[in-house]
């Protein structure tokens, strides 16, 4: 039993900070009255969360490399923990901001080495045991936040949603402390990788901010041009500066291997297309549908569960099959998932979604687990963590680049129909997406706010069916490289898979 005490400390790690991505959205209606926020502010506590995880991750993986995966992991434990605490107790919105991102330095932390240390410990069977339970963390964890959340807001208070981190994650450090082997450090000594850092966090924050922005101001207006522009030009500038470094922290020749290049494809899809629409799923179920937190959580719940069996049954039963059919019939599973989801009416209820959440979780379960050790498989050994690092950032991005998005679809939609329904408040839509519905109903009749949601979710939900159906084509086509390998535990894990004390 011992030996499966590391797998523990990871899968509990993963699970808290992927809850944590999704946690928020149900609290978003007591969010706004306690602390006085604007929806765009709301947003904000999720897309910092997710823009300082994705920055880091790189990063995150190539210190692990060089210092131990054992101990930055147990450091970003620490941190996030930390940031929890601070989170709870925030006074207003900007101090909650703030504390989200460096909640998000810890999870890229703790989140990049995850693969590593499992590859360290595990080897065989036992790794894609290890892989399975920790790919059915990963997929169950997007969908059981809302639940999670819904279930602590109603009963306890929305600040209950970052506190409980605190003991999870004292629990997880111990663990990790006590059962993991501390391993060597790695080869690669160079320094970490500032101007790659800096530059990749001002593309992903500028781009980000400029779709925001958007949804707020339109795509006219020219400070969302100027925005976005100014993040273009730092996309060009971490590829010039990576190019030129010796020991960067995203080798780009890695994507001169086909295989590599179409996983961070499906890597950055599997979430903008599955995950990102979970947060106004919560919303019109709150809104329009008037359900309560917990009853709006538990309707991601046939997602959740789904999505943790198949993946948890995954790492065993598919242990033979090549990663591109795992990956790609399961981006296609949740292309077709979504699509039924658009079966969303103006007088649908809750049910409509189940089917489509379903299928969606079907395909969640199978290519989640799969994605982390093909992603390794496809990189040299000394590159894993900058691998593991790549993937695990291009899955954050996915989604921070994606929610942005569909809420300027959402509001660009409903907007549609609320004019042709005769409400002229050009601030409508946002307020409607915003959870405003009680208002809102002052203005216009229940049933054109209800068509107006419902139009806009038809359109995330199209609109995600497309990225996950591109990218799982791309999968089938291009992934050619056989079934990730499994290599033998390091020395120090090998020494402790063979101690007669676990």
């Amino acid at each position: 039993m011992r030996k499966w005490l590391p797998l523990l400390a990871v899968s509990l790690s993963t699970f808290m900070l992927l809850v944590d991505l999704t946690i928020v959205s149900v609290a978003a209606p007591d969010l706004a009255r306690e602390l006085h926020s604007s929806f765009a502010a709301l947003q904000w506590t999720v897309d910092l969360y997710v823009l300082v995880l994705a920055a880091l991750l790189m990063a995150a993986g190539s210190l692990s490399d060089r210092l131990g995966h054992r101990r930055v992991f147990i450091a970003g434990l620490v941190v996030f923990a930390a940031a929890s605490l601070a989170c709870g107790l925030a006074p207003g919105i900007g101090a909650l901001i703030a504390a989200r991102g460096v909640q998000g330095a810890g999870a890229a932390a703790m989140y990049a080495t995850n693969a590593a240390l499992l590859g360290t410990v595990y080897a065989g069977r036992d790794r894609s045991v290890a892989f399975g339970v920790w790919g059915a963390a990963n997929g169950a964890a997007a969908a059981a936040g809302p639940i999670l959340g819904g279930f602590l807001t109603e009963h306890v208070g929305w600040r209950s949603i970052f506190l409980v981190n605190l003991p999870v994650a004292v629990i997880a450090a111990v663990l990790a402390r006590l059962a993991m082997p501390g391993g060597a450090r790695g080869p690669r000594q160079g320094r970490i990788d500032v101007p790659g850092v800096a530059t990749f966090t001002a593309a992903a924050g500028l781009v980000v901010y400029a779709l925001i922005r958007a949804g707020d101001t339109g795509w006219t207006d020219p400070a969302t041009a100027v925005v976005l522009a100014a993040g273009a030009a730092a996309a060009v500038g971490f590829v010039l500066v990576e190019r030129g470094r010796t020991d960067p922290m995203l080798d780009l020749a890695l994507f001169r291997r086909p295989s590599f290049a179409v996983l961070m494809l499906g890597a950055a899809a599997l979430p903008a297309a599955a995950f990102a629409n979970l947060v106004f799923v919560s919303l019109w179920a709150q809104s329009v549908l008037g359900l309560g937190a917990m009853a709006a959580g538990l309707v991601l719940a046939p997602m959740a569960v789904v999505a943790f069996v198949v993946a948890a049954a995954g790492g065993r039963l598919l242990h033979a099959v090549p990663p591109r059919h795992s990956i790609g019939w399961g981006l296609l599973l949740v292309a077709a998932g979504t699509a039924l989801c658009m079966l969303v009416g103006p007088s649908s209820g809750w049910a409509a979604l189940v089917p489509g959440l379903c299928v969606t979780g079907l395909g969640v379960g199978l290519s989640t687990p799969v994605l982390a050790s093909a992603a390794l498989a496809a990189a040299p050994p000394d590159r894993a963590g900058m691998a593991n690092g790549a993937s695990n950032t291009f899955r954050q991005l996915g989604y921070a680049l994606a929610l942005p998005a569909f809420a300027t679809l959402v509001t660009g939609r409903a907007g549609t129909v609320l004019a042709a329904g005769g409400v002229t408040d050009p601030a409508a839509a946002r307020r409607l997406t915003g959870g405003d519905y009680p208002d809102l109903l002052r203005q216009a009749p229940a049933g054109v706010l209800q068509a107006a949601y419902a139009a806009g979710l038809d359109r995330i939900f199209l609109i995600s069916a497309v990225i996950a159906a591109v990218a799982g084509v791309a999968v089938l086509t291009l992934l050619r490289h056989p079934a990730p390998r499994h290599p033998q535990p390091s020395p120090r894990g090998a020494a402790w898979m063979a101690s007669p004390r676990r």
